[in-house]
């Protein structure tokens, strides 16, 4: 595509010399913009897609992909509907739960808890409790014991063993009125799902435990429902419908969290065109600079046309100046941000260590660390996007080098 006569000047005009130092400045300014940009852009949406999956894999392994459940009526048929949702087609596991909130009550101070029943033999299905348990064992999840999440049993000062104090949210009716219905728990185990919120604020608790405590007899709240494709649940969810004769409402979590999934995919949106435009504006230095180089050349373009070179050699020449700025910035920038996304983690310990602040919280964002996950067809794609307005930024000063006179360029010196 280039001759060696072409890549030698290009390569000439590349190197800096002091009576150019102000077009290698820009040229200079221009790299930079590029790498950063590349490298910024990788970053960010590395880090975005790992919020993404972290939060979306963390909701769905905890709450089920869909929810079975019985409408302005109690459930009380659902061992019967666990068995047929057992032998549908795309269905992993159904788990009937009790859900249900109360007041955690610690030495005079309480705050809200989410309580969800399950039955024992069930709690070490649910995905992601199998490797969560930090404390106790499986085995101990019976009759009046609980697991709490970790952030919940350091706040309240809880381990193996502690009780806990649960009030439910319907009191018993007496003659003086409503009387507060309270019970105490012991602690069999503690768990860490990696994500704040669940970590402080679920207790799961065995499955006729939480029938008492919420004086559901004979009843649950629902059925979670684990599927093998969880974005593809509408064909599943048919099947359901048929299998069970319409006789139970199917929600999946996309009803629930809807809010959330849109939000975080235009959040993503915005940041990917805003980050564009460093790159943008790293192009138009692009073109800056090469309109200066191409003027401040102008007698050796003069000289090289005299001697034989066509126009389409200097536009070449030109446009193999300017793209190979992009070029090396483009490729530098992609190692920065790809390093960069991998080892973030260990960059913002290594940071919070050297400044003393805290740079990601975990009750703010709801992890508790924070996440990076590399999409190769977006790094592609930004990669692609980089070159090409290298490239772009490129043509229109290599089209005025190229119809350049001679003449005039050497009548003018």
């Amino acid at each position: 595509m280039f001759s060696p006569f072409e890549r030698l000047v290009a390569g000439r005009y590349l190197r800096s010399k002091k009576q150019e130092s102000f077009v290698s400045v820009i040229a200079g300014f221009s790299f930079l913009g590029i790498m950063l940009g590349v490298a910024t852009l990788i970053i960010v949406m590395s880090v975005m897609n790992g919020f993404r999956q972290e939060l979306l894999s963390s909701i769905l392994q905890l709450n089920g992909h869909m929810n079975v459940y019985a409408q302005n009526r109690p459930f009380t048929e659902y061992d019967a509907v666990r068995h047929v949702l057992d032998d549908i087609e795309g269905v992993e596991l159904a788990l009937p739960v009790i859900d249900g909130q109360a007041l955690l009550s610690v030495e005079g101070s309480a705050s809200g808890a989410l309580i969800q029943g399950v039955a024992p033999d069930d709690i070490e299905k649910k995905p992601i409790l199998k490797d969560a348990l930090i404390a106790g064992q499986f085995k101990d999840f019976n009759e009046n014991r609980v697991f709490i999440g970790a952030e919940m049993a350091s706040r309240i000062g809880a381990g193996l063993g502690s009780k806990v104090t649960l009030v439910a949210p319907k009191g018993k009716a007496s003659p003086f009125g409503t009387i507060p219905r309270s019970r105490s728990y012991t602690v069999a185990g503690i768990f860490d799902v990696g994500m704040f919120e669940y970590n402080s604020n679920y207790i799961f608790m065995p499955m006729d435990a939480a029938s008492r405590f919420f004086r559901m007899k004979d009843t649950v709240s629902s059925i979670e429902v684990f599927t093998d494709r969880p974005y593809d649940l509408d064909p599943i969810k048919k099947r359901i419908s048929i299998a069970t004769d319409g006789r139970v409402a199917v929600s999946d979590w996309r009803d629930s969290n809807g809010q959330l999934v849109n939000a975080l995919q235009v959040e993503r949106n915005v940041m990917f065109l805003i980050l564009t435009l460093i790159i943008i504006v790293a192009a138009f230095n692009i073109i800056s600079s090469m309109i200066m180089l191409v003027k401040d050349k102008g007698q050796d373009i003069a000289i090289m046309r005299t001697m034989g070179a066509t126009r389409r050699s200097i536009l070449k020449i030109f446009i193999l100046t300017g793209a190979s700025i992009g070029f090396i910035g483009t490729f530098l920038g992609a190692v920065l941000g790809i390093a960069f996304a991998q080892n973030i983690e260990t960059i913002r310990q290594l940071l919070e260590s050297m400044t003393g602040k805290e740079l990601f919280a975990a009750e703010i964002y709801f992890l508790s660390q924070l996440p990076a996950v590399i999409d190769w067809s977006e790094v592609t794609s930004v990669i692609l996007m980089a070159l090409c307005l290298s490239i772009l930024a490129t043509l229109y000063p290599a089209w005025r080098a190229a119809k350049l006179d001679p003449v005039e360029a050497l009548r003018n010196e």
